[in-house]
C-alpha cells in the first residue's frame, strides 16, 4: 500500500473518531448543567477548562477573549479557524476519504458526505446550540453509523487495519481526557468529592463515554476508584483505555506481520510497551500517583506512538536513518 494511501485512511479515522469526541466532551458540561441546575459563579469557571482540557485554548484566547456556553460551543463545534472543531474534523476526514475513493466503500464515502452535509447545515441554524443536547447526540449517532458501515462494507485487509488503528488511538487519547475532564471541569471544590454531587459528576462522565450501562452491570454503584478503573484498565468495554490499546496493537501486528511480545520496528516498541505497562497496572498505583498526573504522562506516550507510525510507514526517510531510530 502507498503511505500516502495509508495516511489518508488512518487520518479519516482519527478525524471522525476526534468529531465524535469533541461531542463527548461538551456533553460532559451539558450534561452535568442538567444535573445539577443552572450555572452558578462567572460562566469561565465552568467553560475555560473545557476549552483547556481540548488543548486549543490559546487559540480560543486569540479568538474569543473570555469564554461563556455560547463561546465554547461555537468554537469546538463550527469554528473552521479551529483545526479540531467538529465541523473542521468532518471536512478534514471527508477530504481524505475523497483521496481514496478506491479503497473505501461506497456506502461509506456515501455516509460521510450526510455526516459532513448534516454539520455544515446546522452551522447555519440559529437556534442549533439552543437544543444542543439532541445535536452532540445526533453527531455521536453518526460517528456510530460510519464506524458500524466501515466494519460491515470494507474489506478487513491492511486498509481497513490502518483505519482501525487510527481510530482506536485517537479513542484512548479521547478517553483520558474526558476523564480529565472530572477534575478540570466536574469538580471545581474539593469539599464535593464523596457527596450526592460527586455521584451525579460520575455518573455524567460514564455517560459521555457511553459507559454507564455497562459500569453498573459490573460494578453496580458508582464508585469514583472504579469508574477510573473500568475507563482505563478494562480488557473488555470498547472505549476502555486498555481495550483500545490492546485492539490497535492487533492491527499494528496485522500490518508488519509481527508477533506480540517482539517488536522489528518503532511503533511495534513503543504501542507494545505502552500496553504491557496497562497489562500489570492496578487503579490503586494509579491514584496513588494522581490521576491527572498519570494521563499526563500516558498522553505524552501515546503522542509517541503516533509520532513513531508517521515516520514508520508515512513519511519519505533514508532506510539508514530509521534503522538509527529503533536502535534508540
Amino acid at each position: 500500500m502507498l503511505s500516502r494511501v495509508a495516511d489518508s485512511i488512518f487520518w479519516m479515522s482519527r478525524y471522525l473518531e476526534r468529531a465524535e469526541n469533541v461531542a463527548r466532551f461538551i456533553d460532559v458540561n451539558l450534561q452535568l448543567a442538567m444535573d445539577v441546575g443552572p450555572e452558578t459563579g462567572h460562566p469561565a469557571d465552568q467553560w475555560a477548562p473545557l476549552v483547556v482540557t481540548t488543548g486549543d485554548d490559546k487559540l480560543f484566547t486569540e479568538l474569543y477573549g473570555e469564554p461563556d456556553r455560547h463561546k465554547a460551543l461555537e468554537f469546538l463545534t463550527f469554528d473552521e479557524r479551529n483545526p479540531n472543531s467538529i465541523l473542521s474534523c468532518l471536512r478534514q476526514a471527508r477530504e481524505n476519504a475523497r483521496t481514496v475513493r478506491e479503497m473505501i466503500s461506497s456506502s461509506m464515502w456515501e455516509e460521510l458526505n450526510k455526516f459532513f452535509l448534516m454539520v455544515r447545515a446546522a452551522k447555519t441554524d440559529p437556534g442549533i446550540l439552543d437544543t444542543a443536547y439532541e445535536f452532540f447526540n445526533e453527531v455521536k449517532l453518526g460517528s456510530h453509523l460510519l464506524e458500524g458501515i466501515t466494519v460491515a462494507t470494507m474489506s478487513h485487509g491492511e486498509a481497513w487495519h490502518f483505519s482501525r488503528m487510527g481510530r482506536l488511538l485517537e479513542r484512548a487519547d479521547k478517553t483520558s481526557r474526558i476523564l480529565d475532564v472530572k477534575y478540570y471541569v466536574l469538580l471545581p471544590k474539593v469539599a464535593d468529592v464523596g457527596t450526592p454531587l460527586d455521584t451525579v459528576q460520575w455518573s455524567a462522565l460514564l455517560e459521555s463515554a457511553s459507559a454507564l450501562e455497562m459500569y453498573r452491570k459490573r460494578f453496580g454503584r458508582i464508585v469514583p476508584h472504579q469508574v477510573a478503573d473500568f475507563l482505563i484498565l478494562d480488557r473488555e468495554f470498547p472505549r476502555a483505555i486498555h481495550f483500545c490499546l490492546i485492539k490497535a496493537e492487533e492491527s499494528l501486528l496485522s500490518i508488519t506481520g509481527g508477533q506480540r511480545g517482539h517488536f522489528r520496528s518503532m511503533p511495534e516498541k513503543r504501542l507494545g510497551r505502552l500496553r504491557s505497562q496497562l497489562d500489570y497496572l492496578q487503579i490503586g498505583e494509579i491514584i496513588d500517583q494522581g490521576l491527572h498526573e498519570f494521563i499526563d504522562t500516558f498522553q505524552v506516550q501515546l503522542n509517541k506512538v503516533g509520532e513513531a507510525i508517521h515516520e514508520t510507514f508515512f513519511s519519505l526517510r533514508p532506510i539508514a536513518q530509521m534503522q538509527r531510530a529503533l536502535q534508540q
